[in-house]
């Protein structure tokens, strides 16, 4: 660890779930179960990767990468923590592992009412490619993102 980067990233495993999952819950209003995070470590194109501090996981990012495409899937910080780089420093993390297995593109979506969560990715360079009306729980709008990497 060093002082840009004071995170350890290593690859989601079974024992990090139920961390993951409180982060989850305490991020999103319709939060993934158990069994869609055990799905990304056990998929052979999915790689998912926690933040971890003095052992205690304090983030997460779900990456798929296939062929020349990469999808953030899910990313999420413990609130307490936010605003230290930790979400920073997972999408750094993404970008480089995407860039290792041959992804030419990065996307991901987000609603439009996470403004925090639309700054970031806009100042990691991703542009607004287009919308999903009414996506998450038939109420929200999906913003999709896309970088060129």
């Amino acid at each position: 660890m060093n002082e840009q980067h004071p995170y350890l990233i290593r690859a989601m495993i079974a024992r990090d779930l139920d961390a993951v999952l409180a982060i989850e819950q305490a991020s999103y209003p319709a939060p993934w179960r158990r069994e869609h995070f055990q799905h990304e470590i056990d998929t052979p194109h999915s790689f998912p990767f926690v933040a971890e501090s003095d052992g205690i996981v304090v983030g997460y990012v779900g990456l798929m990468s296939l062929f020349e495409e990469a999808q953030i899937l899910n990313i999420a910080v413990l609130p307490e923590l936010r605003g230290r780089g930790i979400a920073r420093q997972l999408m750094d993390y993404s970008e480089v592992v995407a860039r290792e297995k041959g992804a030419e593109l990065l996307a991901l979506e987000v609603r439009a009412s996470n403004i925090a969560a639309l700054t970031l990715y806009e100042q990691f360079g991703f542009v607004r490619t287009g919308l999903r009306k009414k996506y998450y729980e038939g109420r929200d709008d999906a913003v999709l993102m896309e970088k060129v990497l």
